[in-house]
């Protein structure tokens, strides 16, 4: 019955925050910036990939080797970055990683009040090789610290840590994309209609990350 009644309490709390729920319950303190700069998920960095299927290991070698390269990469001839605007509730953020004026890596954060997505790109002879996804779903909203929690007789306030996380890792040879690895499938392969799509999704994406780098 109370974990009834904490999920129905918290239901009404994110309604209320969108402006539903009229005056059920106390007002929220507001979302800030430093909120979101201390929510940061960490990108990777000196990391190495998961162990390949065995039957892809052979084709996979050369894009986990870029993705370990590129991720170990500790001085940078030049970092730009550039707001995000439209594609999530919080906003979001990319950042463009130069070696020897050659693009390596882009970074693309967007930020929401029950969650947040890290998405790295990783580049090898110019073309897409890797994206990592990481996607975090919060326990409670950003703004729910120990004092809302408190006042709302609550048992749990926000913590990074106990996110939901679904990680998905995506390999392109040559430029399309060749094998998908999402942490919560059950290892079966994806159908072919759902590789496409992805294949595009993801061009797609980085397309308007490269078109918003060259905007002033």
């Amino acid at each position: 019955m109370k974990n009834k009644y904490l999920q129905s309490l918290f239901m009404l709390l994110v309604t209320f925050h969108f402006g539903y729920a009229g005056n059920y319950l106390p007002k929220m303190p507001a979302f800030s910036v430093s909120q979101q700069d201390t929510t940061r998920i960490k990108e990777s960095h000196n990391e190495e990939d998961i162990e390949a299927n065995e039957y892809l290991k052979d084709r996979l070698k050369p894009i986990q080797a870029n993705f370990k390269r590129i991720n170990s990469i500790t001085q940078w001839t030049a970092i730009k970055k550039k707001d995000i605007e439209g594609e999530s509730a919080e906003g979001g953020e990319a950042a463009y990683y130069y070696k020897n004026k050659r693009l390596e890596k882009i970074i693309a954060r967007h930020y929401g009040e029950m969650g947040q997505v890290l998405i790295e790109y990783y580049l090898l002879n110019g073309q897409l090789s890797f994206v990592f996804e990481k996607d975090y779903k919060y326990n409670r909203p950003l703004f729910y610290n120990e004092k809302v929690m408190k006042e709302n007789n609550d048992t749990e306030a926000f913590d990074l840590k106990k996110s939901e996380i679904t990680e998905t890792r995506n390999y392109f040879e040559n430029g399309s994309l060749l094998h998908i690895v999402d942490s919560q499938d059950c290892g079966a392969p994806f159908s072919g209609d759902y590789m496409t799509e992805q294949d595009k999704s993801l061009k797609d994406d980085f397309k308007r990350l490269l078109k918003l780098e060259k905007e002033n």
